[in-house]
């Protein structure tokens, strides 16, 4: 057999799909490995590169397997889609991951450490929680609907939700009360849950440097600043600020041939929490642009306002704080709001 230099492994929860190649890119090995044999399997290879795609259980399986000398290298699954052959297997996939791993152009996924993956676990619950209370909110407003109780939508209109379940002169039946009183306790729940979230992430932020750097950007507060500082790759990971913009997915999708250019709507590729949070942060500032040296007249911010559509101004300057972002952490210093022309 020849020397294996490329191993593509498909995961699973069970059954793993392994594709060796050699030098040349011939396959040598192809074996189906139940969960237990995977590391005994790859503590007998000599060191070579592995790939797999990036999915939930990768960084796992990265930080096991290399710490047996192994190179990995994990993928996103729509750059190995185009090496799937015909049908689409397990095989084909673990051989499509293998060929995907020796591009030269190919980029890959750094492996996350298991401290890196719990401080980014805070956001995932929190988002949930957030998700869980607009349920609540949202079925106590349709309830309340069917009695004829009307209540604008938002989560600050909660509270009037509230009182009008809470209060005793309403026309609402008392079995239904009694019913909607269990939402009225999930969503006093939630709020808490949310609220020590909170609490902890502004904690955090005070403690981590990059974060305290990032909010002197206008529209960047504690929960965004933490948020890059956990979820975004390292600033080396991109060539300049533009590559973060685009992976973060706030640039145009683009479907241009013979010389014309066609750009679409944002391409929504890479961490959606974070392009989501940079929108609303961006919005912030044009919410509050009275007070923003940024979106004063003669500005930048202030120029788009008075000519372009809002939405786009909005998604335009979540690009733009995004560029300042990769600036900051990989340079170092502190926002300098950039002079007002008059």
């Amino acid at each position: 057999m020849s020397e294996i230099i490329t191993v593509g492994v498909d995961l699973a929860k069970n059954v793993f799909q392994v594709h060796g190649a050699d030098a040349s890119g011939r396959a040598v090995l192809r074996k189906k490995l139940r969960r237990m044999q995977v590391l005994e399997f790859f503590s007998q290879l000599p060191p070579c590169i592995v790939a797999m795609e990036a999915c939930g259980s990768a960084h796992f399986w990265g930080r096991e397997i290399g710490k047996l000398g192994h190179d990995i290298r994990l993928i996103p699954p729509a750059y190995v889609k185009p090496f799937v052959k015909r049908q689409k297997n397990d095989a084909a996939d673990a051989e499509a991951i293998c060929e995907a791993a020796v591009r030269p152009t190919m980029r890959f996924v750094p492996v996350k450490s298991e401290e890196a993956q719990g401080a980014a676990m805070i956001f995932r619950v929190r988002e949930l929680l957030i998700r869980q209370r607009t349920q609540a909110i949202n079925a106590l407003r349709g309830h309340l609907t069917e009695f004829g109780q009307i209540v604008p939508q938002g989560a600050a209109n909660a509270s009037k939700l509230i009182a009008i379940v809470e209060n005793p002169d309403s026309s609402i039946p008392t079995d239904a009360i009694a019913t909607l009183k269990v939402l009225v306790l999930a969503l006093a729940h939630l709020e808490a849950e949310i609220g020590k979230l909170d609490a902890e992430i502004a904690r955090r932020a005070k403690e981590n440097d990059v974060a305290r750097r990032l909010m002197t950007i206008p529209g960047i507060g504690p929960l965004i600043a933490t948020a890059i500082a956990v979820l975004a790759p390292p600033p080396e990971t991109f060539r300049k600020a533009r590559d973060f913009a685009a992976w973060l997915g706030l640039v145009p999708r683009q479907h241009s041939t013979g010389g014309k250019q066609r750009l679409g709507a944002t391409t929504r590729m890479g961490e959606r929490s974070l392009r989501r949070l940079l929108i609303i942060g961006a919005n912030s500032v044009i919410i509050k642009r009275h007070v923003h040296a940024a979106a004063k007249p003669g500005t930048w911010l202030g120029r788009m306002l008075t000519h372009k559509p809002p939405m786009l101004v909005r998604v335009a300057l979540a690009n733009k704080m995004a560029r300042i972002v990769w600036a900051l952490m990989a340079r170092g210093g502190v926002y300098k709001a950039p002079a007002v022309a008059v």
